[in-house]
């Protein structure tokens, strides 16, 4: 009886442990791809973390129960407390008869007891001792492009194109008086290029507000239709495309004192470009990058914020190709006359260290790599911080740099992708890093780079999906260069077997694809997708693609889509040599400049590619906007030769294989222009093209018509490839 139940018992325990040993994981479903990928599935991540200014402690939202927690804690303690929570914040705007929040708003911390908000048309102020909340400024309900001033009290904001000012409740002040409706005031200008992401600049006192003025009457008008109502109504906008007439843009001056406006005597052509609008510290002066049309001259101005004179140029810059700038000036501290600034010229994204007099005092940073992003100086100016690609062109690590010995210290020590939150005084920083096999790890580390806590270690969200070994390698290309390379393999994938691969390409300036961090989102979760349906999914970051320095940057210059298309090839030719991939059967995904892409490899690598599904592509870049094409094309006049070589209208006669294009109907980054003329030019060849609009979407499709869209991709290489 004893070995019947014995036996009864390890057949139990066998069962229980062969069934959890083989449970079935699950594959990617469209509404994963579309809906999951940035929620459900994504790491999770600490909300509203971030330090308190000049103090050791951070904060972060943590939910309990039915309501959320704003958490504070020190770098130090680890202490954790509680200063007020969601329900609170509720209970408090009760009074302005405003709907209820359902999340925190972005905080704006003043001191370690005060903080601003924005809701609604309201600018809120919660005092944490007194658990009070008190309505500090209004703007009008239809202000968009809002501005807090430094004092944390003024607002600047735009209504339709005209700039507008709030100093308190009923103290609104028009700035601006433009009745034209193409002549736009605080706002964005060429086009959101050269680091360009506002329109309205502060004074560090908050004395004055420089801000763009966009003339753009000039402009030839781009209908754009609204299919909505019967019959559909017409929606211009003003579009220049390269070699066209640009926008002429210049900068004010409201000094809120005088109530007068000073303009910057910027000079002409008047189509140039301004760029790294920068205060200086004692608010005297505004420094301006004025970039020729061409793109390859900058000068960095000087000018007088009383009359707008220009008083220097600092220094100049040239390049043969083009030179662009993205970045203000960063001021040292203690130092209002020393100033870093970032460039190029060396054919690395490096800093350099200069005076207000336009002296170089010395390069900061050095060699063969690229500095990201800038994130701010010591207590006492003596060194800087920045994120890098130091010790790899894929990872983004963290570094302090001494200024006067340029001595760098690599802080974050993890390998992977770190986004980086130093403190006020430079001493602790909250380090968030992610790598391929690591959803996420939030730490505090100090300035030695030495762990101090952990807050937070995500677990693998899509840890019951089905998904196949993802590996990152180089290949060697041209001139024996590095080609950074990533491969999604099936999950039960097979090296006796022989796979179809689909490329995803991007390609384009200002993009890196393959880096080395967890994967998540629509495009991830569609490679997992697809790699489940039994493809092997490859991508390669070509000549022309980020952050691999100037030379690589610019191979492409003149000649958009050759040596892009020439390094894809490189691509598939390895791929040609592996013995589990089936050389008959390559497929080619991307959207944009990958749409282009996509297109280009159906069209100009004499059939290598079976089927291509491609999105929002340009096709021929003479329709394409004026500041980014002439930066990396010239202009049609200029160079005709190039633009010709470029244009997919021109190789329509080559297409044999499967082609869908889909394109948003009200798309004003790539115009619907471009694939619709591509469609008329294949029905003239009577060549085989399947297309789709998605209608009122723009340059990319949301909403449901995501899932629509995303089905259509995967059948079309289900059913074709």
């Amino acid at each position: 009886m004893k070995s019947i139940k014995y036996f009864l018992t390890l057949l139990f325990l066998s069962a229980i442990i062969f069934a959890k040993g083989n449970k079935t994981k699950k594959n990617f479903t469209t509404e994963d791809i579309v809906v999951n990928s940035y929620t459900s599935l994504a790491p999770e991540r600490l909300k509203g973390l971030n330090w308190i200014p000049n103090t050791n402690n951070y904060v972060f939202i943590e939910d309990e129960d039915s309501t959320s927690f704003l958490i504070k804690s020190g770098a130090e303690t680890g202490e954790k407390i509680k200063l007020f929570s969601l329900s609170k914040l509720n209970s408090l705007l009760s009074g302005f008869k405003l709907s209820k929040l359902y999340r925190f708003p972005k905080l704006n911390w003043i001191d370690e007891n005060t903080v601003d908000f924005n809701y609604k048309n309201y600018l809120f102020k919660y005092m944490i001792p007194s658990d009070s909340v008190a309505a500090i400024n209004i703007i009008d309900e239809s202000g968009k492009n809002i501005s807090l001033a430094p004092n944390n009290k003024f607002v600047a904001f735009t209504i339709k194109n005209n700039l507008y000012l709030s100093k308190g409740p009923n103290k609104t002040v028009q700035i601006t008086n433009d009745e034209n409706e193409h002549i736009i005031n605080g706002q964005s200008v060429h086009r959101n290029e050269f680091g360009i992401t506002k329109g309205i600049f502060w004074s560090p006192k908050s004395n004055y507000i420089a801000f763009y003025h966009k003339d753009e009457t000039m402009v030839t008008d781009f209908p754009i239709v609204n299919f909505e109502p019967i019959p559909a109504k017409l929606a211009s906008i003003k579009y220049p495309m390269a070699g066209q007439t640009s926008h002429q843009v210049k900068i004010g001056v409201y000094n809120l004192n005088t109530k007068s406006i000073v303009w910057l005597k910027t000079g002409k052509p008047l189509d140039h470009y301004l760029t790294s609008v920068t205060w200086s510290p004692d608010e005297k002066y505004i420094f301006v990058g004025i970039l020729n049309r061409d793109q390859n001259h900058l000068w960095l101005n000087k000018y007088s914020v009383q009359t707008g004179e220009f008083i220097k140029t600092l220094f100049e810059e040239q390049q043969d190709k083009y030179v662009e700038p993205e970045h203000p000036l960063y001021f040292l501290p203690n130092k209002p006359d020393q100033f870093l600034w970032f460039s190029k010229r060396d054919g690395w994204n490096h800093l350099y260290w200069y005076d207000t007099n336009g002296r170089l005092i010395q390069q900061v940073t050095k060699g063969n790599w690229e500095v990201l992003n800038f994130q701010g100086f010591d207590k006492d100016g003596k060194n800087i911080f920045i994120t890098s690609t130091k010790k790899s062109p894929i990872e983004r690590q963290f570094y302090k740099v001494n200024l006067a010995t340029r001595i760098i210290t690599q802080l974050s020590k993890d390998r992977g992708s770190h986004r980086v939150l130093p403190n006020t005084f430079g001493t602790y920083f909250i380090d968030t890093y992610s790598n391929l096999e690591t959803p996420g790890v939030t730490k505090v580390i100090n300035y030695k780079g030495v762990t101090v806590s952990f807050l937070l270690k995500s677990k693998n969200p899509v840890s019951n999906y089905n998904i196949g070994k993802v590996n990152i390698f180089t290949i060697k290309g041209e001139n024996n260069i590095d080609l950074y390379c990533r491969m999604v393999l099936p999950p039960d994938f097979d090296k006796s077997k022989k796979y179809p691969v689909i490329v995803y390409v991007y390609g384009g300036p200002h993009v890196q694809l393959v880096t080395d961090r967890w994967m998540y989102g629509r495009y991830a979760f569609w490679f997992y997708k697809m790699a489940q349906e039994g493809y092997i999914v490859f991508t390669l970051d070509n000549r022309g693609s980020a952050n691999r320095g100037l030379a690589f940057e610019q191979a492409t210059f003149r000649h958009l889509g050759t040596k892009e298309v020439e390094d894809q090839m490189t691509g598939v030719k390895y791929l040609k040599t592996l013995p589990y991939v089936d050389s008959t059967r390559f497929g080619v995904f991307g959207w944009s400049f990958g749409g282009f892409m996509t297109t280009s490899l159906m069209l100009r690598t004499n059939n290598t590619f079976k089927v291509g599904v491609g999105g929002g592509a340009v096709i021929d870049w003479r329709m394409y906007e004026v500041m980014y094409t002439e930066r990396y094309m010239d202009t049609p006049q200029t160079n005709p030769g190039g633009y010709d070589e470029s244009s997919l209208l021109n190789y329509v006669q080559n297409l044999k294989g499967k082609l869908l294009l889909v394109h948003g109907t009200s798309d004003p980054t790539v115009v619907w222009q471009h694939t619709l003329k591509f469609a008329k030019k294949a029905a003239d060849l009577d060549k085989p093209l399947d297309y789709f609009p998605y209608v009122g979407h723009h340059h990319g499709v949301v909403g449901k018509d995501a899932i629509h869209l995303y089905n259509k991709i995967i059948n079309y290489f289900l059913d074709n490839l």
